[in-house]
């Protein structure tokens, strides 16, 4: 990472790593002395501003990187956050599978506060949409932007920053949930200062993207290109407005919103429902508008109609929020705008759905035949149900009925699980050799194998969960002959039980993919670095040739 930096570059990254340590000072000295998490916090962003300066001194004085390299793309960020958002898969589901089973076991509960539910279940969401998602999500960009535009990323320097700036945020969010700090919001937000932290990595990931688009060797700006845009800067702008709040104080980690009430419920559901929007459809969408065709060998079947939908999904998912909060006191206008724009949302999530099936065509034999892109396939039909199913939850007749259950959990998870990790995994598994120069991964009958495992997860999963919401909401709205209720609460739970077990069970299958994955993936690597010191060994050992023979190399 170092030698790939000039010396003006070297000496300031140390500047802002030295920033940095400050910042974590700053935190560590007012908090002194009490168990604020604050102090814990400053003390983490101290050691990994320390840890980074040394690496950067360690290589302060190697040679001067020479002029070729701004002839080729930068892909060592793209590298990196490909293996940090794989060990995100493994450390998020693991947890996920951990919450699981306490849900199917409750007395497996371990006697310690930092495991109790309540803080292991954010760190398994942030886990998997933050950390899997969101490194995935940029290290595909930045592969996707310099390969559509023909042009290097802008600098060296910053996207090592918003890389290695991002996962601090993650590693700071998901320690803080366990030490039990959070902003109480709905997806368990994290502290003040690791908000302001997020904000100011994701201004300089957003300047990238607009810097290196101005330096562009290509006209066009490829579709895939304003998904991901739209991606970084929506959710800049909803990360920002849900955050905003005043901290107690410098040397602490409470903090109190700026809204309350109904405008804080408005405001949770604007930002979350926009999160599922930007971050799960957006970003990922800009995935798959790349690799799927990459991959089929074919063009995408309607560039247009891919457009088309961007602009719908664009405008009219910023309206669809509200639908979460039907039968509360927000106003039933804003609840029924929510409903209808919810509505309208499945034409232009089903074309983009239809429009990557429809590029498939012409190439079905090789969804039989490449684990890979079948992954695309199944996530591209998951994103069509998963939009559906969404669209039919946010009317108020239905929303009554699965409200508050675990249908919503099966919702959710069809379109992580089935949406989300398979045009991940799918965009990974090709983009692996790639990176490492590879002809393909080092095992495909692994990729069948986490292709196979990784769907009956999903469809066990979904299943269970959307037969126990249904039963849970019909239990919970079932009247004997008296008028009063015929299920306790507790009734329903007991009748849950089957299906949380199925639910674990499901999960881990999920996790086993995920696992398989990780050591493909690893092996992958490995088996490249091998083959180059390979050649490299051949190419400096002397060729001895006989008296009148021929000799013939071949690469």
């Amino acid at each position: 990472m170092v030698a790939a930096l000039t010396l003006v570059e070297r000496q300031f990254a140390l500047v802002i790593l030295f920033a940095i340590t400050l910042c974590g000072l700053a935190l560590v000295v007012p908090s002194a002395g009490t168990e604020d998490p604050i102090c814990f916090h400053g003390l983490l962003i101290m050691a990994a501003g320390i840890a980074l300066s040394f690496v950067v001194i360690n290589g302060y004085f190697e040679p001067e990187p020479s002029p070729e390299r701004l002839t080729e793309y930068f892909d060592d960020p793209t590298k990196i956050g490909i293996i940090l958002a794989i060990a995100w898969a493994v450390v998020g589901m693991f947890v996920g599978v951990w919450v699981a089973a306490l849900l199917a076991w409750p007395d497996l509960t371990i006697d310690a506060a930092w495991a109790s539910f309540g803080r292991l279940r954010p760190v398994h969401t942030s886990g998997v949409i933050f950390g899997f998602g969101g490194n995935a999500l940029i290290a595909t960009s930045f592969h996707v932007l310099q390969r559509t535009s023909r042009a290097r990323l802008c600098d060296q320097l910053s996207p090592w920053f918003v890389l290695l700036g991002y996962n601090l945020f993650c590693v700071i969010a998901a320690s803080g949930y366990l030490i039990g700090v959070t902003q109480s919001k709905e997806y368990a937000e994290p502290e003040w200062y690791a908000d302001i932290w997020l904000v100011v990595v994701w201004v300089v990931y957003f300047l990238i993207y607009i810097r290196t688009l101005q330096r562009r060797q290509e006209p066009h700006i490829y579709v895939a290109n304003w998904y991901y845009m739209a991606f970084i800067l929506v959710v800049a702008v909803l990360h920002i407005v849900n955050n905003l709040a005043v901290p107690v104080s410098l040397g602490s980690a409470k903090s109190y919103s700026l809204f309350s009430g109904v405008q804080d419920a408005m405001t949770q559901w604007w930002y979350g429902h926009n999160a599922v929007a930007f971050f799960l459809t957006s970003g990922f969408l800009g995935m798959m508008y790349y690799y799927m065709p990459k991959r089929a060998g074919r063009p995408i079947f309607s560039y247009r109609l891919s457009i088309i939908s961007f602009w719908g999904i664009t405008f009219m998912y910023m309206w669809a929020g509200s639908h979460h909060l039907h039968y509360t006191a927000l106003p039933q206008w804003v609840q029924t705008l929510g409903m209808t724009f919810s509505l309208m949302l499945l034409v232009p999530s089903w074309a983009s759905a239809g429009n990557a099936l429809a590029t498939l065509n012409g190439a079905w034999h090789k969804v039989r035949d490449d684990a890979t892109l079948r992954f695309m396939m199944v996530a591209a039909v998951f994103y069509g149900l998963s939009t559906f199913e969404g669209s039919f939850m946010a009317i108020r007749a239905v929303n009554s009925l699965s409200h508050y259950t675990d249908w919503t959990i099966g919702h959710v998870h069809a379109g992580a699980l089935g949406w989300v990790a398979m045009i991940t995994f799918g965009s990974l598994y090709a983009l692996v050799p790639w990176m490492w120069k590879r002809d393909r991964m080092y095992s495909a009958a692994a990729v069948e194998v986490h292709f196979w495992l990784a769907l009956s997860g999903t469809v066990i999963y979904v299943i269970a969960m959307w037969n126990s919401g249904i039963i849970q909401g019909l239990m919970w709205r079932t009247y004997n002959d008296s008028g009063t209720l015929a299920y306790s609460f507790i009734d329903s739970v007991v009748a849950m039980h089957p299906y949380y077990i199925a639910r674990a069970f499901g999960g881990l299958m999920f996790l086993l993919g995920a696992l398989v994955c990780a050591w493909n993936v690893w092996m992958t690597i490995r088996s490249a670095r091998a083959h180059r010191e390979v050649a490299r060994d051949t190419a400096d050992s002397p060729i001895l040739v006989p008296s009148g023979a021929t000799v013939m190399a071949k690469e």
